[in-house]
């Protein structure tokens, strides 16, 4: 399916979100504009607006991901270096920040975000058209990166049961350069690839999720299943956005490093995934909780354009899984 080019504005001036997936980056997510049946009081805003700043770095010997989240009422950050050939997470940074203090989300995602605690940082700048850099400082490691691209972005737009809208910008392959220092070793990115996710919705205050994400230069896809439902599951494909159906999670809760199989109800990709490690973290605030486990890992199988196409092998991209639930 040819996706329309995106709004510069995702709510319309009839106060209407602009529903569906679109390839291309929006501008503006204003939340205030919204109309009934979407609109939402400003308190009631302020408790369930959540946004996110994702990054994933991948190299053959390293996957590192950082986050930055705002989720209205406070805020936290996550880093992680994984080494592939210790199949372990080797260096981590998690941290919970103060209201409104610590965190700066930007507003869409071409915006800059950043994150700082004590003499902990994390900053995503837009240094150009489609290139960014990141910098991460903390006790355990360090990262310098820069990375960017002319794929196209996703831009998904939909209804959220139990809130109200939530949209997302989704990234593919981006060529990276750069370092990830851990201690006194530097390890080079440079000929890796990045991807972001950039978030910003009005989310129910129970919200779960299963995702996959993989990109590589000439394929990459990300699917969901849960409280977005195949909105903003889509296949990059020698440089072509296509929109897939629902994605189904074959994988064992209780044992998420065993192997997972994935699928599209339009038979459009069926993958599994080889997790090698994970990161993980159970949180607990009383008023707030969150599971969350991100396997890291291999995908193999095969994708296609569309459904009489042939069918193109997947082997051993990079990527990660996730099994998410928050009350927030």
């Amino acid at each position: 399916m040819t996706l329309a080019r995106a709004p510069a504005h995702v709510v319309g001036p009839d106060g209407m979100p602009h529903l569906g997936r679109f390839e291309g980056q929006a501008l503006d997510f204003g939340w205030s504009r919204l109309q009934r049946p979407y609109r939402r009081g400003g308190v009631w805003r302020h408790f369930h607006h959540k946004r996110w700043h994702y990054v994933a770095l991948s190299t053959a010997d390293f996957f590192c991901a950082v986050a930055i989240v705002d989720i209205g009422w406070t805020n936290t950050a996550f880093a992680y270096a994984f080494d592939r050939r210790a199949r372990k997470v080797v260096a981590a940074l998690s941290r919970d920040g103060l209201p409104g203090l610590t965190a700066q989300v930007g507003g869409h995602a071409g915006a800059d975000s950043s994150f700082r605690f004590l003499g902990e940082r994390i900053a995503v700048r837009a240094t150009g058209q489609g290139e960014f850099a990141l910098e991460l400082r903390c006790r355990q490691f360090e990262i310098d990166a820069q990375y960017g691209g002319d794929a196209p972005l996703l831009l998904a737009v939909g209804e959220v049961a139990g809130g109200s809208v939530h949209a997302t910008q989704k990234s593919s392959a981006l060529a990276l350069s750069g370092f990830l220092k851990i201690g006194a070793a530097h390890h080079a990115l440079d000929g890796g690839v990045a991807s972001f996710d950039y978030s910003n919705g009005l989310l129910a205050r129970r919200t779960a999720w299963r995702w996959a994400s993989a990109h590589g230069p000439q394929v990459g896809f990300n699917l969901q299943a849960g409280y977005f439902g195949a909105n903003e599951n889509a296949l990059w494909l020698d440089g072509q956005l296509i929109a897939l159906g629902a994605a189904r999670f074959d994988f064992t809760p209780d044992d998420p490093l065993a192997p997972w199989h994935i699928t599209t109800d339009d038979g459009l990709l069926d993958l599994h995934f080889r997790p090698e490690g994970a990161r993980r973290e159970d949180k607990n605030l009383l008023i707030a909780a969150s599971r969350y486990i991100q396997p890291i890992g291999t995908f193999s199988g095969w994708v296609k354009a569309a459904p009489h196409a042939p069918a193109r092998q997947v082997t051993q991209l990079v990527g990660v899984t996730e099994d998410h639930a928050s009350v927030w």
